[in-house]
């Protein structure tokens, strides 16, 4: 098991993180880049050698609680990897992805016309500029389309 200032060293190593002093000699160690509003990196790293890594969810490490992996037993490389992690996980930022969005015309015998449109996150029906319903996937809107007597126009 590292020590405290085996660990310290370590952590200090990432030029990127700002030291913070709290209560019972402990220290917190706080990214300032992240795109979120969680900063800490490393929280309450203890003269005994605990302390704590934010990992947020990600699956490769077991979190015990808040998305916190347990330090305590790492190796030098362990410490390495995780502190890392931590850093490209709060350094990410999530691109919305732009969808293009579904209409397609359903027709019925008599030429009836109806739009299957997603609407994010609801399949809606619409006839003209009418709400006609409303569902929570493709499958139940089409199914509904179906039993309605609709299929799908060839356009």
């Amino acid at each position: 098991m590292l020590t405290f200032e085996e660990k310290q060293q370590i952590i200090e190593s990432f030029k990127e993180l700002t030291r913070k002093e709290i209560s019972m000699g402990r220290l917190n160690y706080h990214f300032e880049g992240s795109q979120y509003e969680k900063k800490i990196v490393v929280e309450k790293l203890h003269p005994n050698g605990n302390g704590f890594v934010y990992v947020g969810d990600l699956l490769r490490y077991p979190t015990a609680q808040k998305g916190l992996v347990n330090i305590r037993d790492f190796t030098e490389q362990e410490l390495r990897e995780v502190v890392e992690d931590s850093i490209m996980y709060l350094s990410e930022v999530d691109e919305p992805v732009e969808e293009e969005k579904f209409e397609q015309t359903w027709l019925n015998r008599d030429k009836a016309e109806l739009l299957l449109v997603n609407d994010d996150p609801y399949w809606n029906i619409y006839h003209g500029e009418n709400l006609e319903e409303s569902f929570g996937t493709r499958d139940d809107a089409e199914d509904y389309l179906y039993a309605e007597g609709f299929k799908p126009s060839a356009q």
